[in-house]
């Protein structure tokens, strides 16, 4: 399947700060994006993904009553959405190494600080769309596989190679669509 481009996708904002909203938003669509559409809180935006099928999620980290962190994970753990598997971009002010872990940790593919630049913020999506990782679920996780490299061998057997957690980019791909 063809990799999209930044002019193919419809984006879905999660911000609790509405002009925090319509500055991306702006950039966006000044990158080129065909649909924005926009959520004011987790709740809101689980419901907009009942009628919107995004091709990416920007999505803050603190909003109430439905954060960032408990959106993503309600998200990736609902297996009959079919928007589990959209790659997601945190965007906070928030970003101490532990907030950085904990997002990784409930399913985000990448996270930004704010503030944020028109080309910080394109080159962002374009890593998420062009280098996307599989996608990982056990018991206790769902979402992008965590490691970025794919280092040589490792001393003793890989654990994910004995059960077939993870999906491959390409099954992803087909899985969104």
């Amino acid at each position: 399947m063809k990799i999209k481009t930044i002019t193919e996708i419809d984006v879905l904002v999660i911000d609790d700060d509405r002009h925090m909203r319509s500055l991306i938003r702006n950039i966006l669509f000044a990158l080129g994006a065909k649909d924005v559409v926009e959520a004011g809180d987790g709740k809101h935006a689980l419901s907009e993904l009942k009628a919107f099928k995004p091709d990416l999620i920007l999505c803050d980290l603190k909003m109430a009553p439905v954060g960032g962190m408990e959106f993503v994970r309600q998200l990736r753990a609902d297996k009959s959405n079919p928007n589990r598997l959209v790659p997601i971009i945190m965007i906070t002010a928030y970003a101490e190494l532990e907030a950085v872990s904990r997002a990784r940790d409930s399913g985000v593919n990448e996270f930004m600080a704010k503030p944020l630049s028109a080309a910080s913020l394109e080159q962002r999506i374009r890593r998420t769309l062009e280098d996307p990782r599989g996608f990982v679920e056990t018991e206790t996780y769902a979402g992008p596989d965590r490691r970025r490299n794919k280092k040589g061998s490792v001393n003793g057997p890989e654990r994910r190679a004995t059960k077939p957690h993870l999906i491959k980019s390409a099954e992803l791909s087909a899985k969104v669509k």
